[in-house]
């Protein structure tokens, strides 16, 4: 698919580890990455309309199964996994003496996997494209200062800005596990192209003091990803 598996380690408190992985969807490999997920997991993939939704879901989640089944020491199909309200998926019960946390995301052909040791995390991954309605969304789902801080780039920034503000906010909001529960406009993040990735503002407190940090990543040309971890031993206002 265009990138070789790549891993290296971010927020060097925390440890935490970011995995990008291309996605193999031929039919042998799907068929036997079909066999490593529960029964669970095999219902979930036939509810998928279309056929590359699917194979991406299989493939995304056999090759979790993977890197989870080494971290543990256990065989990839014997990981167990339970699933927050919000659809957050954890280490089942047994697992839990491992303090291993994760999180998992994955674009049109690549996957994005972070590994922390007992730190809530969140990630996200997307393709940089130009939107149509990109201006549209984020007036709506931006917050105040994240909107006009991407009105005022140049256009040829836009697409750019646009995802480091999707990826960032997104990865924020899985770390949390409250998905979109979670009102997108109390907090902000940096977005602008070349500046630091950060998080400026949660609620009314300052993004250096909020309790968590933030790391964007660029695996390949064309790709853009955030991961947010919690920060450890930190006393939040």
């Amino acid at each position: 698919m265009g990138l070789n598996t790549m891993s290296w380690t971010l927020h060097s408190d925390q440890g935490t580890q970011v995995v990008v992985s291309g996605l193999e969807t031929d039919s042998d490999a799907i068929e036997a990455s079909m066999a490593l997920l529960s029964a669970d997991e095999r219902l979930r993939a036939d509810r998928f309309v279309f056929d590359a939704d699917r194979h991406r879901f299989v493939a995304a989640r056999a090759r979790l199964r993977e890197l989870l089944g080494q971290r543990l020491d256990v065989r990839p199909e014997s990981v167990e996994l339970t699933y927050g309200d919000q659809g957050k998926p954890a280490l089942a019960p047994r697992f839990a003496g491992s303090a291993l946390r994760f999180n998992v995301s994955h674009s049109q052909h690549h996957a994005v996997f972070a590994f922390s040791c007992d730190s809530e995390v969140g990630v996200d991954l997307e393709d940089v494209r130009v939107l149509p309605d990109a201006d549209d969304v984020a007036e709506r789902m931006f917050s105040r200062l994240e909107s006009a801080t991407y009105s005022v780039l140049p256009p040829r920034d836009k697409p750019l800005g646009f995802f480091n503000c999707w990826t960032r906010k997104e990865a924020f909001i899985k770390a949390l596990g409250e998905g979109l529960s979670h009102a997108l406009d109390r907090f902000d993040v940096s977005l602008a192209p070349g500046d630091a990735a950060r998080i400026l503002r949660v609620d009314a407190t300052p993004g250096e003091r909020c309790g968590w940090t933030l790391s964007s990543f660029s695996p390949a040309p064309g790709l853009v990803g955030a991961v947010v971890t919690r920060t450890r031993n930190l006393e939040t206002a």
